[in-house]
Protein backbone atom coordinates (compact mmCIF):
# COMPACT_ATOMS: atom_id res chain seq x y z
CA UNK A 1 0.00 0.00 0.00
CA UNK A 2 1.24 3.37 -0.69
CA UNK A 3 2.24 5.75 1.99
CA UNK A 4 2.31 9.31 1.72
CA UNK A 5 5.39 11.24 2.22
CA UNK A 6 5.08 14.18 5.39
CA UNK A 7 5.25 16.94 2.74
CA UNK A 8 2.32 18.60 2.10
CA UNK A 9 3.43 21.28 -0.63
CA UNK A 10 0.43 23.78 -0.34
CA UNK A 11 -3.04 23.85 1.74
CA UNK A 12 -4.55 27.25 0.80
CA UNK A 13 -7.09 27.63 3.28
CA UNK A 14 -10.74 28.78 3.05
CA UNK A 15 -11.28 32.42 3.93
CA UNK A 16 -13.79 32.31 6.03
CA UNK A 17 -15.94 29.57 8.59
CA UNK A 18 -18.99 30.16 6.45
CA UNK A 19 -17.07 29.56 3.53
CA UNK A 20 -15.68 26.29 4.98
CA UNK A 21 -19.45 24.76 6.26
CA UNK A 22 -20.33 25.23 2.34
CA UNK A 23 -20.16 21.74 0.41
CA UNK A 24 -17.66 22.19 -2.13
CA UNK A 25 -16.71 20.40 -5.58
CA UNK A 26 -13.34 18.87 -5.84
CA UNK A 27 -11.24 18.59 -8.81
CA UNK A 28 -8.42 16.05 -8.52
CA UNK A 29 -5.04 14.52 -10.49
CA UNK A 30 -2.49 12.33 -9.34
CA UNK A 31 1.17 12.94 -11.57
CA UNK A 32 3.28 9.59 -10.95
CA UNK A 33 6.14 7.94 -12.32
CA UNK A 34 7.92 5.03 -11.11
CA UNK A 35 6.97 4.75 -7.38
CA UNK A 36 6.51 8.21 -6.66
CA UNK A 37 2.95 9.70 -7.26
CA UNK A 38 1.81 13.54 -6.59
CA UNK A 39 -1.53 13.68 -5.50
CA UNK A 40 -3.58 17.58 -6.17
CA UNK A 41 -7.08 18.59 -5.30
CA UNK A 42 -8.44 22.21 -5.72
CA UNK A 43 -11.89 22.97 -4.32
CA UNK A 44 -13.96 25.55 -5.56
CA UNK A 45 -18.14 26.05 -4.51
CA UNK A 46 -19.59 26.67 -7.91
CA UNK A 47 -19.49 25.39 -11.76
CA UNK A 48 -18.35 28.50 -13.26
CA UNK A 49 -15.65 29.49 -10.70
CA UNK A 50 -12.03 30.55 -12.36
CA UNK A 51 -10.44 30.38 -9.08
CA UNK A 52 -9.98 27.45 -6.17
CA UNK A 53 -11.19 28.26 -2.58
CA UNK A 54 -8.22 25.73 -1.50
CA UNK A 55 -5.69 23.55 -2.85
CA UNK A 56 -4.52 20.37 -1.37
CA UNK A 57 -1.26 18.44 -2.60
CA UNK A 58 0.75 15.81 -1.07
CA UNK A 59 3.29 13.39 -2.36
CA UNK A 60 2.85 9.55 -2.32
CA UNK A 61 5.83 6.92 -2.00
CA UNK A 62 5.62 3.29 -2.80
CA UNK A 63 2.43 3.46 -5.86
CA UNK A 64 1.47 0.31 -7.26
CA UNK A 65 3.25 -0.47 -10.65
CA UNK A 66 1.22 0.14 -13.70
CA UNK A 67 -0.87 -2.12 -14.95
CA UNK A 68 -2.99 -2.40 -18.10
CA UNK A 69 -6.38 -1.72 -17.29
CA UNK A 70 -6.01 -1.40 -13.40
CA UNK A 71 -4.35 1.91 -13.20
CA UNK A 72 -6.64 2.56 -10.32
CA UNK A 73 -4.19 0.50 -8.10
CA UNK A 74 -1.79 3.30 -8.76
CA UNK A 75 -3.93 5.94 -8.38
CA UNK A 76 -6.89 5.63 -5.94
CA UNK A 77 -4.86 5.49 -3.02
CA UNK A 78 -3.43 8.95 -3.97
CA UNK A 79 -6.75 10.41 -4.27
CA UNK A 80 -7.86 9.35 -1.21
CA UNK A 81 -4.45 10.47 0.80
CA UNK A 82 -5.35 13.83 -0.71
CA UNK A 83 -9.13 13.71 -0.12
CA UNK A 84 -8.74 12.93 3.19
CA UNK A 85 -7.61 16.51 4.23
CA UNK A 86 -10.86 18.03 2.85
CA UNK A 87 -12.58 19.65 5.58
CA UNK A 88 -16.77 19.62 5.51
CA UNK A 89 -18.61 17.77 2.46
CA UNK A 90 -18.08 17.60 -1.07
CA UNK A 91 -20.91 18.08 -3.73
CA UNK A 92 -19.20 15.68 -6.43
CA UNK A 93 -15.24 15.06 -7.27
CA UNK A 94 -13.82 15.32 -10.46
CA UNK A 95 -11.11 12.61 -11.58
CA UNK A 96 -8.67 12.87 -14.79
CA UNK A 97 -9.90 9.32 -16.18
CA UNK A 98 -13.52 7.33 -17.10
CA UNK A 99 -15.68 5.90 -14.30
CA UNK A 100 -16.89 3.33 -16.31
CA UNK A 101 -14.46 1.03 -18.90
CA UNK A 102 -17.71 -0.02 -20.79
CA UNK A 103 -20.89 -0.83 -20.40
CA UNK A 104 -21.11 -4.13 -19.15
CA UNK A 105 -16.75 -4.03 -18.48
CA UNK A 106 -14.91 -3.77 -15.39
CA UNK A 107 -14.89 -0.25 -13.01
CA UNK A 108 -12.82 2.38 -13.75
CA UNK A 109 -10.89 4.92 -11.37
CA UNK A 110 -14.12 6.94 -10.67
CA UNK A 111 -16.35 4.04 -9.90
CA UNK A 112 -13.48 2.66 -7.63
CA UNK A 113 -13.53 6.06 -6.17
CA UNK A 114 -17.14 6.62 -5.68
CA UNK A 115 -17.29 2.99 -3.86
CA UNK A 116 -13.62 4.08 -1.44
CA UNK A 117 -16.27 6.78 -0.84
CA UNK A 118 -19.19 4.27 0.52
CA UNK A 119 -21.14 5.89 -2.28
CA UNK A 120 -21.76 9.49 -0.31
CA UNK A 121 -19.72 11.31 -3.09
CA UNK A 122 -20.87 11.34 -6.95
CA UNK A 123 -17.74 11.10 -9.20
CA UNK A 124 -16.85 12.15 -11.99
CA UNK A 125 -14.84 11.31 -14.62
CA UNK A 126 -13.65 13.54 -17.39
CA UNK A 127 -11.14 11.40 -19.89
CA UNK A 128 -9.45 13.16 -22.96
CA UNK A 129 -10.07 9.79 -25.10
CA UNK A 130 -12.05 7.36 -25.44
CA UNK A 131 -11.20 3.86 -23.78
CA UNK A 132 -13.72 1.65 -26.00
CA UNK A 133 -16.70 3.22 -28.07
CA UNK A 134 -19.18 1.07 -25.36
CA UNK A 135 -18.71 3.06 -22.46
CA UNK A 136 -20.98 5.06 -21.50
CA UNK A 137 -19.55 8.26 -21.55
CA UNK A 138 -21.50 11.37 -22.94
CA UNK A 139 -18.81 13.44 -25.58
CA UNK A 140 -18.71 17.37 -23.96
CA UNK A 141 -16.95 19.96 -26.84
CA UNK A 142 -15.59 23.04 -25.19
CA UNK A 143 -14.19 26.26 -26.75
CA UNK A 144 -13.58 26.11 -30.57
CA UNK A 145 -12.00 22.89 -29.71
CA UNK A 146 -13.10 19.73 -32.29
CA UNK A 147 -11.53 17.20 -29.91
CA UNK A 148 -14.10 16.31 -27.51
CA UNK A 149 -13.71 15.79 -23.36
CA UNK A 150 -15.55 12.34 -22.32
CA UNK A 151 -17.26 12.47 -19.20
CA UNK A 152 -18.77 9.59 -16.96
CA UNK A 153 -20.43 9.41 -14.07
CA UNK A 154 -21.34 7.12 -10.45
CA UNK A 155 -24.08 9.09 -8.13
CA UNK A 156 -25.28 11.53 -10.62
CA UNK A 157 -26.89 11.17 -13.94
CA UNK A 158 -24.12 11.29 -16.68
CA UNK A 159 -25.96 14.12 -18.56
CA UNK A 160 -26.09 16.07 -15.59
CA UNK A 161 -22.47 15.51 -14.95
CA UNK A 162 -21.42 16.35 -19.07
CA UNK A 163 -23.54 19.97 -18.11
CA UNK A 164 -21.31 20.48 -15.45
CA UNK A 165 -18.31 20.12 -16.89
CA UNK A 166 -19.78 22.31 -20.02
CA UNK A 167 -20.67 24.97 -18.18
CA UNK A 168 -17.15 25.14 -16.34
CA UNK A 169 -14.86 27.92 -15.91
CA UNK A 170 -12.57 28.95 -19.14
CA UNK A 171 -12.72 28.82 -22.78
CA UNK A 172 -10.63 25.98 -24.18
CA UNK A 173 -11.31 22.06 -24.08
CA UNK A 174 -9.48 21.85 -20.74
CA UNK A 175 -11.52 23.82 -17.93
CA UNK A 176 -9.26 26.18 -15.70
CA UNK A 177 -9.45 24.03 -12.55
CA UNK A 178 -8.84 21.20 -14.26
CA UNK A 179 -5.63 22.49 -15.78
CA UNK A 180 -4.80 24.19 -12.48
CA UNK A 181 -4.96 20.26 -10.25
CA UNK A 182 -2.87 19.07 -13.56
CA UNK A 183 -0.68 21.62 -12.89
CA UNK A 184 -0.32 21.07 -9.23
CA UNK A 185 0.66 17.59 -9.10
CA UNK A 186 3.14 18.08 -12.18
CA UNK A 187 5.07 20.47 -10.20
CA UNK A 188 4.75 18.82 -7.13
CA UNK A 189 6.02 15.68 -8.30
CA UNK A 190 9.20 17.71 -10.03
CA UNK A 191 10.46 19.24 -7.08
CA UNK A 192 10.10 15.63 -4.73
CA UNK A 193 13.02 14.94 -7.36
Amino acid sequence: MATPSRRVYAIIPCQSKAMAERTMKACTDVHYEKNIGAAACVLFREWTDSDAVEEIVKVVQGVAPYESGRFYRRELPCLLEVLQDVVGELEAVIVDGHVWLGTDGPPGLGAHLYQALEKRVPVIGVAKRVFRHDVPAVPVWRGSSKQALYVSSAGMETSVAAEYVRTMHGPFRIPTLLKRVDTLCRQAWRDEL
